[in-house]
Order: C-alpha cells, then sequence, then structure tokens
C-alpha cells in the first residue's frame, strides 16, 4: 500500500516583528510551527491540552495557549513569544523581575509565565496580589514559585504604572 504525502499549504506568520514563510499541514498547532519549523524553543509544550499555560504567546496583544490554534488560523496576526520581548539584548522589564525575584525553579514554565504576565498587564493594572493570581490563574507552575512569580509581576506593576509596557 503507497502512503499519500499529506496535503501542505503555504503561509505567513509575523513572529516577534518577522514575516516567516512555511509550508506545513493545515493541521499544524502554532505551537509544533513555532518550536518543529521555525526553532523558537522557548514556547514550551507542557500539556498539550490548554491547561498549564506553558505555550502562552501574545497574538495581537492577547494571551493565547498556542497549542490550542492551529498555525494557518494566525496568518495576519502579530504573534510574540518569550523570544521576542527582550529589546537590542535588553531583557523585557518582566524578564529581569522574574530573574531578581528568583521567580523559576525548574525553568520550565518561565517563558509561559513571562509571556503571560506580560499579557496581563497589558489588560489591566492588577491592584493587588490578589488580582495577579487571577490574572495568571491560567499558568501552572509545578515547582510552586508562585509566591515569587506574584512578587516579580508585582514589582514591575509598581515600577511601570501608567506606562506602557
Amino acid at each position: 500500500m503507497q502512503m499519500l504525502e499529506k496535503e501542505k499549504i503555504a503561509l505567513t506568520l509575523k513572529i516577534n516583528g518577522v514575516q516567516h514563510q512555511l509550508n506545513i499541514e493545515p493541521r499544524v498547532t502554532l505551537l509544533d510551527a513555532l518550536r518543529e519549523y521555525l526553532g523558537l524553543t522557548g514556547t514550551k509544550k507542557g500539556c498539550d491540552r490548554g491547561e498549564c499555560g506553558a505555550c502562552t504567546v501574545l497574538v495581537d496583544g492577547k494571551r493565547i495557549n498556542s497549542c490550542m490554534t492551529l498555525a494557518v488560523m494566525q496568518m495576519g496576526k502579530s504573534i510574540i513569544t518569550i523570544e521576542g520581548l527582550a529589546e537590542n539584548e535588553q531583557l523585557h522589564p518582566m524578564q529581569a523581575a522574574f530573574i531578581e525575584h528568583d521567580a523559576f525553579q525548574c525553568g520550565y514554565c518561565t517563558s509561559g509565565q513571562i509571556v503571560s504576565a506580560v499579557g496581563l498587564l497589558a489588560e489591566k493594572q492588577p491592584k493587588s496580589d490578589t488580582e495577579i493570581r487571577e490574572g495568571m490563574s491560567g499558568n501552572l507552575c509545578r515547582c510552586g514559585a508562585y509566591h515569587h512569580i506574584v512578587a516579580a509581576v508585582r514589582e514591575v506593576v509598581e515600577t511601570t504604572e501608567n506606562a506602557a509596557i
């Protein structure tokens, strides 16, 4: 029996400000396109079911689980991954705060946590630790670094109040 090659489609994705041309099957998730086709491995594959947040990216400024969307659905949108947060080798304030507050242990969830925190602050300025925890509730940390994560987010909120993040 002869195996048929799966049909591929050409698409363009704008990731971290750069247009990328891909030729992939229509069923490829955004997460797999990032990791397997573009080598952007900072976005992690955790549960692959949209439950852990390790694969969080920003699409047009909004947080999404990249494992739960097809790459083809993101054509024409601006995608930001953990690799796209730093500018000119200058860490994003959230990345610097995570380092300063030791807001990671194993580090596996960290990229999703950071991207989610940046998205949270773009959505609203949390007024309390409770609001930070609620806003970050879609991102799980198996090591339990939540106290440090909240402290890092709080620092960025306090140092950038009313400023564009």
